[in-house]
């Protein structure tokens, strides 16, 4: 009877230890993110060690804005084009959702965490896409500041 509490102590204490996205917290998407992993529905990990995009987000106070990729460069500046999703945010039984809508298709990501330098994102094949914040880069030591 003992090992029964224990267990159900330990999925109760892993259950309430999911974070819970508050409208607060929408703001922490804005920026440049540079994917690190995505974990894999079979528990298997793909790392990335480098990028050739970033994904840009853009959201206003309304939950409402856009995602883009973009093209770090050397000398800390970004290359983009005119491309971008349409991004809302949706709160819905304790979860965050993004829902992205293109031209061409529609669909949804869970938001699971979201810090100042975290992200991480459910879709519906159960991939987690794990981001971190990206900044500039810049290797060219020209002294000037990135944007």
């Amino acid at each position: 009877m003992k090992q029964l509490f224990k267990v159900l102590f330990i999925s109760l204490a892993f259950v309430s230890c999911k974070q819970k996205i508050q409208s607060t917290d929408i703001p922490k998407i804005n920026g440049y993110w540079e994917i690190e992993k995505v974990v894999f529905d079979e528990g298997e990990d793909k790392e990335y060690a480098a990028n050739q995009n970033y994904d840009y987000f853009q959201i206003s106070s309304n939950n409402q804005g856009i995602r883009k990729k973009v093209a770090p460069q050397l000398d800390g500046t970004f290359l983009v084009d005119d491309s971008f999703e349409k991004v809302s945010i949706r709160f819905q039984e304790d979860k965050a959702y993004l829902d992205y809508a293109t031209p061409y298709m529609k669909y949804t990501e869970e938001i699971i965490a979201l810090s100042a330098e975290e992200l991480v994102v459910l879709n519906a094949q159960k991939k987690e896409y794990h981001y971190k914040k990206a900044t500039a880069i810049n290797i060219l030591g020209d002294g000037k500041k990135t944007k």
